[in-house]
C-alpha cells in the first residue's frame, strides 16, 4: 500500500467532513484556502497548531494528522515549527478505514468507535454535533444515549 502523507490525510478529512479547502480555512486561524490547498498537495508543511485546528473542524483524531509522515516541498513562515510526530501510544492499534488508509486506533477511541456503531440515528447526530462543536448542550446526547438500550449495555460494561 502507498504511503500517505498529511496532505493526503488532510485531503480525505476535508472532503469526507464535505468542506472546500476556503471553508475549511476559515476555521484554521491563519491559513487561507491556497494553503490548504498547498498542504494538500504536500508542498507546505503545516504546524501542530494547523494540523489539529484541520483535525477538529473534520472530526479526525489530531493523532491521525500529526503522526503521518510529512513530505513538503516549500516551507513558509506559518510552519516554520517543526512537526514533530507524537510517540506511538502500545495501546494504539492500526485499522484499516472505510477508505482504504491506514489509521492508528487507541483503545478509547475503539470504544468510542464501537459506541457509535450502536448508537441509533438520533444519538449518532447528537454525538457529531457535540464534537464538532456545534452544541454546546450534552443532555439531548445523554438523554439519547439512556434510551438506546444496545448503547446503555455497552457503556455499563465499561464499568464493570
Amino acid at each position: 500500500m502507498a504511503v500517505k502523507y498529511v496532505g493526503d490525510l488532510v485531503k480525505e478529512a476535508r472532503t469526507g467532513a464535505k468542506l472546500t479547502q476556503d471553508a475549511l480555512a476559515k476555521k484554521v486561524k491563519g491559513t487561507s484556502g491556497a494553503d490548504i490547498g498547498k498542504i494538500e498537495r504536500n508542498e507546505l508543511k503545516p504546524s501542530q497548531d494547523q494540523l489539529k485546528a484541520i483535525a477538529k473542524a473534520t472530526g479526525v483524531t489530531q493523532k491521525s494528522l500529526l503522526d503521518a509522515p510529512v513530505k513538503a516541498k516549500a516551507s513558509s513562515a506559518a510552519s516554520s515549527k517543526k512537526t514533530s510526530s507524537a510517540k506511538t501510544s502500545s495501546t494504539a492499534k492500526k485499522t484499516t478505514s472505510s477508505t482504504g488508509s491506514s489509521v492508528k486506533v487507541t483503545a478509547a477511541e475503539k470504544k468510542v468507535l464501537e459506541l457509535y456503531r450502536k448508537a441509533d440515528a438520533d444519538t449518532k447526530k447528537a454525538a457529531l454535533a457535540l464534537l464538532k462543536g456545534e452544541k454546546s448542550d450534552v443532555t439531548s446526547l445523554i438523554e439519547s444515549v439512556l434510551s438506546n438500550k444496545k448503547v446503555m449495555s455497552t457503556v455499563t460494561g465499561l464499568f464493570k
